[in-house]
């Protein structure tokens, strides 16, 4: 073998290393800004605490994946939340044999006030909004856990594979839904 060709190979490995370890900062700082947020959605979606987590690690690793074999995501965060809205109800059926997460547990950790009175009432209005939120559909509610996420109309159309404007719907009719179920607690 030539020092020439010893070089270039040399060189390659330098070059693929340094794309590999540029590749892995961007998911790295991708998964930092995100995990959160996908972590929260897929808990909405239905998913245990330990099974979202697992979910978000597997997610993050098909976005490295993808990106290795070189696939062009224009829109990394968008991508991210199709991948985990698609992947999260996968493993909510196979979850569906287990006993469900009690997700009236929470009710339980409200507790920031010294007051008797106002520990009730906070609780009454978090019992209050999630009764509300329970009474949407499954799109309502994915619509509009996404938009709290901070994604836009077409990037939680893109996550759940809907339009824009179907999107729109969604939220529009989920806000009315719930200004009506709070009037009428308010009553």
């Amino acid at each position: 073998m030539s020092v020439l060709t010893l070089g270039i190979q040399l060189v390659t490995v330098f070059r693929l290393d340094r794309t590999a370890t540029a590749l892995q900062d961007r998911v790295t700082a991708l998964f930092e800004e995100t995990r959160e947020d996908v972590y929260r959605y897929l808990l909405t979606l239905g998913l245990r605490p330990a099974r979202a987590q697992e979910t978000v690690q597997e997610v993050f690793l098909r976005l490295y994946t993808s990106l290795k074999k070189g696939e062009d995501i224009q829109n990394p965060r968008g991508w991210i939340f199709r991948v985990a809205h698609n992947y999260g109800l996968k493993v909510r059926a196979r979850q569906a044999s287990e006993d469900p997460f009690d997700a009236g547990a929470e009710l339980l950790l409200v507790s920031h006030s010294d007051s008797p009175e106002a520990e009730l009432l906070e609780r009454e209005r978090v019992g209050q909004f999630h009764r509300a939120v329970e009474g949407l559909s499954d799109q309502q509610k994915r619509c509009l856990f996404l938009r709290m996420e901070g994604l836009r109309y077409p990037e939680i159309g893109a996550a759940l594979g809907i339009s824009a404007s179907a999107v729109g719907e969604f939220l529009r009719r989920a806000m009315v839904r719930l200004k009506g179920s709070f009037e009428e607690g308010s009553r």
